[in-house]
């Protein structure tokens, strides 16, 4: 549970940053659906497919090197009415650079992405990182971690997380990569099946 759905002193470490949407109306449901890694030919066109299957709008937190090489992607997300948000430029982890480094790497994935909606790779930021990404940027974290990319995990593993730990306001974590279309294939469509059965709306995270 600690990876699926990060716990509230997890959350107390990152203040300002978004982990769960607030909900609007009573008796209304609404989850974001969020896709990390990508864009790459091989998963990104796949999803696309998928979600104008449904009629779901998402949210793609892109990593700037994809974008330097597939721009067409990201030209064919916005197309397709989805949201972009900024993964850094070389999918950068908080606890291996400095502040510096760091937010020079976020600030290029941002130039790439043209957007101002940002998420740390493997979801950590030290302090200074986070103080410094706030003053440019809105934070976008997660209130429920598919674990899509994991070889330990089954399709049917990644749909019952799904199951298990949504909830009204959920911003939800897949991944548009080659490590996660083995699972992703198949627990994609079931999750977004379940979601729609049990009334769940779908929004996107805008800035």
């Amino acid at each position: 549970m600690l990876i699926e759905r990060p716990p509230r002193w997890f959350r107390w470490l990152f203040p300002g940053a978004v982990f769960r949407m607030p909900s609007r109306e009573k008796g209304r449901k609404r989850v974001f659906l969020t896709f990390d890694d990508g864009p790459i030919p091989e998963a990104t066109p796949w999803v696309l497919d998928v979600l104008d299957k449904y009629g779901i709008k998402a949210t793609f937190f892109m990593v700037g090197q994809n974008v330097e090489r597939h721009p067409e992607l990201l030209e064919e997300v916005r197309r397709r009415g989805h949201s972009v948000g900024n993964h850094t430029l070389h999918h950068l982890q908080g606890a291996s650079a400095t502040t510096i480094r760091y937010m020079r790497d976020a600030a290029e994935g941002a130039e790439l992405t043209g957007s101002t909606l940002f998420r740390p790779p493997h979801g950590w930021l030290r302090p200074r990182q986070l103080r410094a990404l706030k003053m440019h940027y809105k934070i976008i974290m997660y209130d429920l971690v598919t674990r899509d990319y994991s070889r330990h995990m089954s399709p049917e593993d990644v749909v019952e997380n799904v199951k298990k730990y949504t909830r009204d306001g959920s911003i939800i974590v897949f991944h548009d990569s080659i490590k996660s279309l083995p699972r992703l294939r198949t627990a994609l469509p079931e999750a977004l099946e379940w979601l729609t059965a049990r009334g769940y709306e779908f929004e996107t995270i805008r800035p």
